[in-house]
């Protein structure tokens, strides 16, 4: 999965006692969050991995790990979400913001954050009484109050109001800053004062709010997860007679699947692939056996993507990895890095079904389909796709002059091979662990971070102990913007459910002509259309509860319809000009994204040929369940 970090960075930092003193207050609280959520996400990789040791090495369970690390994984999200809120890391879309003058910028970077924060002022009363409400559940293993769980919920939103305001602060532009909480202000009146006109409208307003006030909102630059909040805010606010309670609930929901805590594990561990070394000598070695070949750099870095995503599960992280190291080379043998940047997109898209992949594990969280099969069904379809990027290369290298290009000797590729060998053995690793049993797909990283520990320690002899700590605070602030995103994306797909759209959606997909394959085309498109606006994860959460079930009525395999649907996603997210995850490439190479247009399409067609090959013959995706 690719996250677009938003730039709400400051135009000029404000002056005065009061803002120094402020912006000092900020750093320190700042610190502290960092502190902890670094603190929660160490403590979840311990549990975890005791857990797994307990069981499977000394046949003796402890029954509480699962209970407890659920427990810290609300408060890892919640204060995650709020270190993303304070670093400007949430997911949002920018291509209108990048593309106005400076101060229509700033009212839109302001709006960003005032619309964020109407949000968390609407919502804490209700986060409280949540809370609460659960004080009176004692959890099973533990015995304790539910409330030390759900209390992450109001302190998360609580924290996050002093951190917006300070963000506002550091934008250094009032006049905006004010601007934009008028209007804020103004429109939740408006929709307020609205409510009895807008009750009597039934299912309109559905497109008043989940249509018209998440594209207003995604459009104008507020991130994704405050936009879904919003709107679901809004409708059951202005709409229904529903508690709002409720909208906690569904919040909690969603951001509590304990398969979902493979998320900041499976983060984290691609940072530390990248620390230790082991990512380089994966790819020296398929440079050692393809360098030589016209295209061959391209070709190593197709599989360098096939093999490194099979181990991070964040696609900047895989990108981040691959580019510093290829794309030097690349370019002194005289590839355009327009070209270069193309195909890592285009790589990006390819390699988004192979395990563990975030968006495998979060389909498998909110639909119910086992992951071990996901993980299985991942692998060859991202070969057809990948083959089919191959051919290209090779259309667009076949001429390429290589006189000057030294083939290594076979005791050179031997060498390199040894070297990459504990580097390449780790997917196979993690999928060995899950499909055996000795781990669930949540579990199983902890055994992926112990083997890059020790590899890092005592065979690549690369372990920077100072840049554990950052990479823990890092990974906190994604898996707080990822997982805000489901919470959110939840509750919006439930007062989807409330409204009868579900039911409605269904009868216009089972009126599709074609049976199955009518079925899958039309979702090839709309997830296309879906993954360029909203990104992988909140288009999964929101419209996978509704559609694998009618996919299994036409009579496709769920694992099936998970692959196509992932690559669909993954086409329209690294596709110009919307797919956030194309900027992400281009700023990981640090190339003009205008550079990569020209190039870029070839390989777009190429994965939509791609695309159709997995759709039109299930045994890709199903072959070896």
């Amino acid at each position: 999965m690719a996250g677009h970090a938003s730039t709400l960075d400051p135009v000029a930092l404000p002056h005065g006692a009061a803002a120094r003193l402020a912006i000092g207050a900020d750093r320190l609280l700042g610190g502290a969050l960092e502190a902890v959520a670094a603190a929660l996400v160490l403590a979840e990789i311990l549990i975890l991995g005791a857990g797994v040791t307990a069981r499977y090495v000394f046949h003796a369970p402890i029954i509480w790990t699962d209970e407890l690390a659920s427990i810290l994984f609300l408060w890892l999200s919640m204060l995650g979400a709020v270190v993303a809120l304070r670093r400007g890391e949430h997911m949002r879309m920018t291509g209108l913001v990048t593309r106005v003058g400076p101060r229509p910028r700033a009212l839109l970077e302001a709006l960003a954050l005032t619309a964020s924060l109407a949000f968390v002022l609407l919502v804490l009363h209700h986060a409280l009484e949540y809370a609460q409400e659960e004080a009176f559940i004692v959890t099973l293993a533990l015995e304790i109050s539910n409330a030390w769980r759900a209390s992450a919920l109001p302190v998360g939103l609580a924290l996050m109001v002093p951190v917006g305001l300070v963000r506002l602060l550091r934008l250094g532009q009032p006049v905006a800053v004010a601007l934009a909480a008028v209007l804020t202000a103004a429109l939740v009146l408006a929709f307020w004062w609205a409510g009895p006109v807008l009750r009597p409208l039934g299912q309109v307003n559905l497109l008043v709010f989940f249509v018209g006030v998440v594209a207003v909102n995604v459009f104008a630059g507020v991130p994704i997860a405050f936009s879904f909040a919003l709107a679901t805010f809004g409708y059951l606010a202005c709409t229904t007679s529903t508690p709002l309670l409720v909208v906690v609930g569904r919040l909690d929901e969603g951001m509590s699947h304990l398969i979902l805590l493979a998320v900041p594990l499976f983060v984290f561990l691609g940072a530390l692939i990248e620390m230790t070394g082991m990512a380089r000598a994966m790819i020296g070695f398929l440079a050692s056996l393809l360098g030589h070949v016209r295209g061959g750099l391209s070709y190593v870095l197709i599989g360098a993507m096939y093999l490194v995503s099979g181990i991070s599960g964040s696609k900047i992280a895989d990108m981040a990895a691959i580019a510093p190291v290829l794309f030097p080379e690349m370019k002194a043998r005289g590839a355009k890095p327009g070209d270069l940047v193309a195909l890592l997109s285009a790589t990006g898209a390819q390699t988004e079904t192979i395990p563990p992949s975030i968006v495998l594990i979060t389909i498998g969280s909110v639909t119910g389909v086992s992951i071990a099969a996901l993980f299985t069904g991942g692998m060859v379809p991202a070969l057809v796709l990948g083959l089919c990027l191959c051919f290209v290369v090779w259309r667009r290298y076949r001429h390429e002059d290589l006189s000057h290009i030294t083939r290594p000797s076979w005791a050179q590729v031997a060498r390199l091979a040894v070297v990459a060998l504990p580097a390449i053995a780790l997917p196979f690793i993690i999928r060995a662990a899950v499909v055996e049993g000795v781990a669930t797909a949540t579990e199983v990283s902890t055994i992926g971070i112990g083997y890059a520990v020790l590899m890092g320690l005592l065979v690549y002899r690369q372990f920077d102990w100072r840049r554990i700590g950052p990479m823990l605070a890092d990974t906190a602030s994604l898996t707080g913007a990822i997982i805000f995103i489901v919470g959110c994306a939840t509750a919006m797909a439930w007062g989807l459910t409330q409204s009868g759209f579900s039911q409605d959606l269904a009868r216009l997909m089972a009126a599709i002509p074609g049976g199955a394959y009518g079925f899958l085309a039309v979702s090839i498109v709309a997830f296309i259309v879906l993954g360029s606006v909203l990104e992988g994860i909140p288009a999964i959460v929101l419209f996978g509860p509704l559609l694998f079930p009618l996919a299994r009525d036409a009579g496709v395999h769920e694992v099936h319809y998970a692959m196509v649907v992932i690559f669909a996603m993954g086409i329209g997210l690294f596709a110009p000009p919307f797919g956030v995850g194309y900027y992400g490439a281009c700023a990981t190479s640090k190339v003009n994204p205008d550079e990569g247009l020209r190039y870029i399409w070839g390989y777009v067609a190429a994965l939509l040929v791609g695309l159709v090959l997995v759709a039109a013959i299930p045994w890709f995706s199903i072959g070896f369940l």
